[in-house]
């Protein structure tokens, strides 16, 4: 009879802990998440992509030009959680108190009251009317990154434009990997005049000048975030496709899918229910290039003036405002950095997942 080695036993527990987070979590699955980590510069990024993007989303409490926390008489007020009109401090107006104004802080002072404000004192949309400088003014210690052309603060455009570009790239990727999954899954299930008449019709569509059509639509469309988020969702769902096809076309003819069928199980339990989850393997992998194509693809139509809004914390404006205003290269700098930082983390991640869900590595 063999027996264990004490530091087999030992290996054999920390691969299979008795309890923990991990229990549920098939062996499978934790090999592959101990390939993730192994790939220690993927795994780097993901944390600190995360971290980045978590405190993007806190971006009201970083930078505002809102105090975090104020005292008035004895009494506590969160103006940048609420909003406040003037006459709660004294003044004539019902509009909401602008806190910069030195007439509402000689008021606040007035009544015993003091305020914490955030880290940057700005908002991405306050404009700074008390520059030493005409704007766009060089980073200082009052703006840390500089100002653009219009005296508003970089480094708080920065924070929620960081966000701003995340989120679009999520909900454009998360969109449009439902859309290319399903009609990669109805191309490669069904082959036949369906998958050919679909594929010469997404043939077509990816032979079209994509940009010069997102543009003649953005420029036709009235500027906003969902509607420029359906214009590129009309191209970003098919890079899905082929790599969903492909494997619904080698596992249609699989026997578990000719067992199911003979047992009477529907076409889309097939589908959905069994083929899917395989085929889900490979285009997992793809996500983080799709995240990071959909911000690009976002900074571009925003560079060229055909995106968002304008006055949208955007990092694209900020390139745009880096060109026509050669004589302030902080804009460049620092546009070209948030850029370079978040391609470079997504495409990390991306590698990582790529290796991590490797067939040869899984096994």
């Amino acid at each position: 009879m063999s027996r264990f080695r004490p530091s087999q036993a030992a290996a054999q527990m920390r691969a299979t802990p008795p309890g923990g987070p991990r229990r549920w979590l098939s062996p499978l699955t934790r090999r592959r998440w101990a390939n993730f980590r192994a790939h220690r510069r993927g795994y780097v990024s993901l944390w600190l992509f995360l971290a980045l993007f978590g405190m993007s989303l806190f971006a009201e409490l970083i930078a505002n030009d809102k105090p975090l926390v104020m005292s008035y008489r004895g009494s506590l007020y969160t103006p940048v959680l609420s909003a406040y009109p003037e006459t709660a401090f004294g003044g004539q107006f019902e509009t909401e108190a602008n806190y910069r104004d030195p007439a509402v802080q000689a008021m606040i002072a007035k009544g015993n009251g003091w305020a914490i404000w955030p880290l940057i004192p700005f908002s991405y949309r306050t404009i700074d009317y008390d520059l030493p400088v005409a704007a766009p003014a060089p980073p200082s210690s009052r703006h840390w990154l500089g100002t653009d052309d219009q005296g508003r603060d970089v480094f708080a455009r920065i924070i929620y434009g960081f966000r701003l570009s995340v989120t679009f790239g999520l909900l454009l990727t998360v969109f449009s990997s439902i859309l290319g999954v399903v009609a990669g899954a109805i191309q490669g299930y069904f082959g036949g005049w369906t998958d050919m008449l679909m594929q010469r019709g997404i043939e077509m569509l990816q032979s079209l000048p994509i940009l010069y059509l997102l543009i003649i639509m953005s420029s036709l469309l009235a500027p906003g975030f969902f509607t420029l988020m359906g214009v590129l969702l009309l191209v970003t769902w098919m890079s899905f496709v082929h790599v969903v096809r492909a494997e619904f076309l080698r596992a249609r003819n699989l026997d578990y899918v000719r067992a199911a069928r003979a047992l009477g199980v529907g076409n889309r339990a097939i589908m959905f229910r069994h083929i899917l989850p395989n085929a889900m393997v490979a285009t997992i992998t793809f996500l983080p290039f799709i995240l990071s194509s959909s911000i690009t693809m976002l900074t571009a139509l925003d560079f060229l003036g055909f995106g968002l809004p304008r006055g949208s914390p955007s990092i694209g404006e900020l390139l745009n405002q880096a060109k026509n205003n050669l004589v302030a290269p902080w804009l460049g700098v620092a546009g070209f950095a948030v850029m370079a930082v978040m391609l470079s983390l997504l495409i990390f991640i991306g590698e990582a997942a790529r290796d991590a869900f490797d067939p040869r590595k899984s096994t």
